[in-house]
């Protein structure tokens, strides 16, 4: 089997130098500007410039989007309701995330998203940090990943400007999000460490003593400042541009450790998915870097464990598609134990023309570093280097006919075997299980006209159903 894999660095890196050169000094200097907040305020709240409105199909589904967090669920949801694909969609829910679940979204962590149409290759892009490389600091960071990431998945299947994408995420940035109870208890876990800087109790504390809890308003007037420069400038600003300049200025200041060489060297990497076929049912999985693809892949095909096989893939050394694939063929599991794993978060959505999207973000720990990349408002993720790598697990079922199921989970050392769990039940047409610490999302298709959300009933997740007159 051939497997295609290419790494790009954001196309409009040139362009992107010759607007931040035009920009005046004081935007260079600091992303949270007042003029620059002024500037987003046109943006209203659901409202989407490169959508159209009569761009939905005249009946039937239009899609359906399943996240840990509700009020980015509802963004993409708007996205599909608006015309957009299941990439748009994507693209706006993991942006969204990036202000609503800043604790595991944070636009300087990254992630894993598998993307399948029908009569296509199923793909997988991973986009994950880097560890900083300079010396001398005390807690090291890693590279944001997510912006790159995403803009290839846009690339390569959106329908929707990247820039209009933005846009949601940069209006809940500016007018404020109400904290979820899926952000209420990462704050709760993590209250001491994370108030103990004081950057990061600006914008998460509640008083000197607590963090915001569940209801309280969240406005991030700094991120809102960093997500209008990308939107001006271009994602390559944040790569190879002045903005790269503040970030990583930011991120030495907070003791991060990044360079500008860094930043340039953080490639999203895309290959053909890892596949298998039994029962009448081709199965695609997330596939290596992001090897939570290959322990689901394995749980779904043996039984074994998940983990147990990825702590073997990992011993081995081996790192490419064909030897990921080679291992799924073989049946081989293999053992061994994981160490405690990072804090992830999922989502998933489908649309009307049975693409589907399956993608799982992780900034390497809970709230990263527990530090803000200075003026931009970007909670740094954790270096790699210091972490063990998460376990990102997504998975596309598809029958000759249509979509089956489209899956991806959360919960740190069991999110690949519950990836596993709900494939086997979904292809033999049985309800998905909610057991262990696996956190799912998931749709489940009978015909593609015919899907439901189904999201963790442990959790406070949303499934966000859509047609052209009803929301379910």
């Amino acid at each position: 089997m051939a497997h295609r894999q290419h790494q790009i660095s954001t196309p409009d890196a040139t362009q992107t130098r010759r607007i931040a050169s035009r920009l005046p000094a004081s935007l260079m200097a600091s992303v949270a500007s007042g003029l620059l907040l002024g500037a987003c305020s046109w943006i209203p709240g659901s409202h989407l410039v490169g959508i159209s409105e009569t761009a939905a199909p005249a009946g039937g589904s239009i899609g359906t989007v399943v996240a840990d967090e509700p009020q980015a669920a509802l963004v993409g949801h708007d996205v599909l309701a608006r015309g957009g694909n299941a990439a748009d969609a994507a693209i706006a829910t993991a942006l969204a995330l990036g202000v609503t679940l800043p604790s595991r979204a944070s636009y300087g962590g990254g992630g894993a998203c598998l993307i399948s149409r029908p009569g296509e290759a199923a793909q997988s892009i991973s986009f994950l940090p880097r560890p900083g490389t300079s010396k001398g600091a005390d807690r090291p960071a890693g590279t944001p990943a997510s912006f790159r990431g995403l803009y290839l998945m846009q690339l390569h299947y959106g329908t929707v400007e990247f820039n209009d994408l933005i846009a949601p995420a940069l209006n809940l940035a500016s007018t404020g999000i109400t904290v979820s109870r899926a952000l209420a208890t990462d704050l709760a876990a993590v209250r001491t460490a994370l108030l103990a800087d004081e950057s990061a109790r600006a914008i998460f504390g509640r008083g000197e003593v607590n963090t915001l809890a569940a209801g309280d308003s969240l406005a991030q007037p700094r991120l809102a400042g960093f997500l209008e420069r990308i939107r001006v400038a271009g994602v390559g600003d944040l790569y190879n541009g002045a903005l790269a300049d503040v970030y990583v200025t930011a991120a030495q200041k907070a003791g991060g450790g990044l360079n500008d060489d860094d930043m340039r060297q953080t490639l999203p990497v895309q290959t053909d998915a890892l596949t298998t076929h039994q029962g009448g049912i081709n199965a695609a999985f997330l596939a290596p870097p992001a090897d939570g693809g290959l322990g689901a892949a394995i749980r779904y095909t043996t039984g074994a464990s998940a983990q147990g096989a990825v702590a073997a893939w990992r011993a081995s050394g081996n790192t490419t598609l064909a030897a990921a694939q080679a291992a799924l063929d073989s049946g081989r599991s293999g053992s061994g134990n994981l160490p405690s794993l990072p804090a992830s978060t999922s989502f998933v959505v489908t649309d009307h023309s049975g693409m589907a999207v399956a993608c799982a973000l992780s900034e390497n720990n809970l709230f990263g570093t527990g530090r803000i990349a200075g003026s931009t408002g970007v909670v740094l993720s954790a270096s790699p280097a210091r972490t063990p790598q998460p376990l990102l697990s997504a998975a596309i079922l598809r029958d000759q006919r249509s979509l089956r199921a489209v899956i991806a989970a959360s919960g740190q050392n069991e999110a690949a075997d519950a990836v596993g769990d709900a494939a086997r039940a979904a292809a033999h047409d049985a309800p998905i299980p909610h057991e262990g610490a696996g956190r799912i999302n998931a749709i489940v298709c009978h015909g593609d006209d015919s899907c439901r959300g189904v999201t963790d009933p442990r959790a406070a997740g949303l499934a966000a159903g859509t047609t052209n007159d009803s929301t379910h």
